[in-house]
């Protein structure tokens, strides 16, 4: 299987290789493989302050949407693989606005065959017609001056998620192109714009009978690093704008591929919640439901309990997916803990008045998934990722308290069901704290007290330092005379880690390589995690391109998912690409990173050539290994990072899991997708 194969569903691992502050500087593209490669090597000029004169006329003002092309990541995050998708996102949220405001029904996403992507809503269309104060027609208005919207007051949508009014002119500004069309008052009122500047006037090009915009751009490619959009990421995305408004239809298309998916999800948020459950056992069949309207801020809550060890919490604002939480989040845990220990103390669940339940006890195996709308939302930062009205957390929990409680009393077998599991979480947390002293007495969790087996690198800044976590002893040789010692440290793992997906942490901590990889990393592990303390910015996994190579990957990548999630937020988790072939005739040698390259090798150097596979990191020698895995100017690595929580979370069950038939009915359906299987 090729190396990301069996993760690809979930993880978008973006191929990287970043400049180390080194005096020349490389250039880096995209090649006929999909890999993300140096291309050429070039210098870096040397004065860097060519012209120290510095005086008014060096003062410079970005006009119109100059700002947002000289400056992109500060509006959509990043110009990578996120900030591209980002763009889709953008305008999908004005229809979802609608859609809110109770306008809009059905929302529609085509990927074209020319790379360019038709989002299109039965909403009420962007008004027509010249602005009084500005001057300028009300759609252009919207599409070339930023923080231009109906969104500022409370009048035309209570809810918005795009508070910001940048969206959609930001879209214009960073796509090679973009047309809008909108049907309102009878009319298709038409114009296309090309880097945001209009090419044409607006323009009537028929007659409707229906109200609506179509908004379809091109990503620019003078922007963007690749500008191919990914149709899994936008169907999750999709999927999960319909899950969270009950009823609403959202499709999407790929032209190129004939993929197609329609969501509408009747039950809302119940339903997804027992979407994300359905390869889990569940400790009662309906998820609580908690649908309440608080101070004009409405609070939607399902959750449901899982036999599994990790806690799953999904929350949005406004249909905007708060990855990293908020104040909402905080509200919710909040009311979770203390209703819960409530209840179990009003019903001598708990032995002693002394004892309680933690707020980790409650939450294992919980799956839930928290949605608040409120009429102004403040979101840290554009890409709006964590939610920040510090009267969220109040209403939140005060709500929630209430409802959760009046719902435990009147399902008094779900309530037992929900503090049996608590209680035996609290046990086994016992028995982790315990597990914890022991071996911080023992030195075996201690950051001072490095593992033997670890050989360190000299740099102390962790943003300068890397981690290989190798696969076995031969292969950890190989790496530590392979790698640079200023700032490449080497781990070698003996065999495979415990599958913490089938254990809770008091087992875990007893496993010598996990403990070892805890040490090394030293940032502690669950409540005690402190992601700041990390050591290494950069966790390489490196393993066998077998089968072996990749069942020790996805364990690794488990335990990175379900106890050091901060790590992969943070972008300091990555997996090594060893080359799968060596091809060599003559003078001539290339290393080889899939078939399809081995493929178009063999055509191309013809008879003669000699090939030779690498299972095994350990057949490949130090110089080797150096230039096609280690060495910075010339090896592949890729960062991952989480597209999908809920499809990672599902993954993670269905590979690793105790469930056999969802692994079965897995393999089968992905079979065909297997390039390469060394057993």
């Amino acid at each position: 299987m090729q190396p990301d194969g069996i993760l690809k569903a979930f993880i978008y691992a973006h191929s990287i290789d970043e400049f180390r502050g080194r005096k020349k500087r490389r250039k880096f593209g995209w090649d006929a493989f999909g890999n993300y490669r140096c291309l050429s090597l070039g210098h870096r000029g040397s004065n860097l302050m060519e012209d120290s004169t510095y005086d008014a006329e060096r003062i410079q003002v970005l006009e119109g949407l100059e700002a947002v092309r000289k400056r992109p990541s500060m509006y959509i995050g990043s110009t990578d693989f996120h900030g591209l998708h980002h763009l889709v996102y953008e305008v999908v949220d004005n229809s979802i606005d609608e859609a809110m405001a109770g306008f809009c029904t059905s929302i529609s996403v085509v990927m074209n065959a020319d790379g360019s992507v038709t989002v299109e809503d039965d909403g009420r269309g962007i008004p027509i017609g010249m602005h009084k104060k500005y001057k300028q027609d009300a759609l252009e208005l919207v599409l070339t001056k930023l923080h231009s919207g109906g969104k500022f007051d409370r009048k035309t949508y209570k809810v918005s998620g795009g508070l910001h009014g940048v969206g959609l002119s930001v879209v214009n500004a960073l796509s090679e192109w973009l047309e809008v069309r909108v049907k309102r008052q009878g009319k298709v009122h038409f114009q296309r714009y090309e880097r945001g500047v209009p090419a044409s006037p607006i323009k009537i090009e028929g007659e409707s009978q229906t109200n609506g915009t179509i908004v379809r751009f091109k990503p620019d490619s003078q922007i963007f690093e690749s500008t191919e959009f990914n149709y899994e990421t936008l169907s999750g995305r999709m999927r999960e704008f319909a899950f969270l408004n009950k009823g609403l239809k959202v499709s999407i298309t790929n032209s190129k591929t004939n993929e197609s998916n329609t969501y509408r999800f009747d039950g809302g948020i119940q339903e997804y919640v027992q979407f994300i459950n359905r390869s889990k056992t569940c400790l009662h069949e309906k998820p609580i439901y908690v649908n309440m309207e608080k101070d004009g801020i409405a609070i939607e809550i399902g959750m449901q309990y899982t036999d599994s060890y990790a806690e799953s919490i999904y929350t949005f604002a406004n249909n905007i997916n708060t990855t990293e939480g908020g104040t909402h989040l905080v509200g919710f845990r909040a009311a979770l803990t203390k209703t819960i220990n409530d209840y179990a103390k009003q019903n001598q669940f708990l032995k002693g008045n002394g004892d309680s339940l933690s707020g980790e006890d409650v939450r294992e195996g919980l799956t839930a998934v928290l949605s608040v709308k409120l009429p102004e939302p403040q979101f840290e930062g554009q890409t709006k990722t964590k939610l920040g009205n510090s009267d969220m957390r109040g209403i939140v929990e005060s709500a929630v308290s209430e409802k959760l409680y009046e719902y435990l009393e009147e399902n008094p077998k779900v309530a037992q069901a929900c503090i049996s599991k608590a209680i035996l979480a609290s046990q086994a947390r016992e028995a982790a704290r315990k597990a914890r002293e022991l071996t911080r007495r023992k030195g075996l969790l201690d950051v001072g007290n490095l593992p033997g087996k670890l050989s360190d690198c000299s740099e102390k800044d962790p943003t300068k330092c890397e981690l290989f976590l190798v696969e076995g002893d031969s292969a950890g040789g190989s790496a530590k005379q392979a790698r640079d010692r200023t700032f490449q440290a080497v781990l070698p793992l003996r065999g495979k880690i415990l599958n913490v997906e089938k254990a809770r942490l008091d087992r875990m901590l007893k496993n010598a390589e996990i403990r070892t990889i805890i040490t090394a990393l030293g940032t502690g592990i669950e409540q005690e995690m402190d992601v700041d303390r990390a050591r290494y910015h950069r966790v390489c996994i490196m393993t066998d391109g077998d089968v072996d190579g990749a069942h020790i990957r996805t364990l690794l990548l488990t335990f990175f998912f379900r106890y050091m999630r901060p790590m992969i937020d943070r972008g300091y988790i990555y997996i090594a690409q060893p080359p799968l072939y060596r091809i060599k005739k003559g003078k001539t040698e290339r290393y080889l990173y899939s078939d399809r390259e081995l493929s178009d090798a063999v055509q191309e150097l013809g008879e003669g050539a000699d090939v030779q596979r690498y299972k095994g990191l350990g057949e490949m020698n130090a110089d080797q290994l150096r230039v096609t895995t280690m060495d910075m100017k010339s090896r592949i690595l890729k960062r991952v990072t989480v597209e999908d929580g809920v499809e990672a979370d599902q993954l993670f069950t269905v590979l690793m899991g105790d469930a056999v038939e969802p692994r079965r009915n897995y393999i089968q359906d992905h079979a065909k997708e297997v390039e390469f299987l060394d057993v």
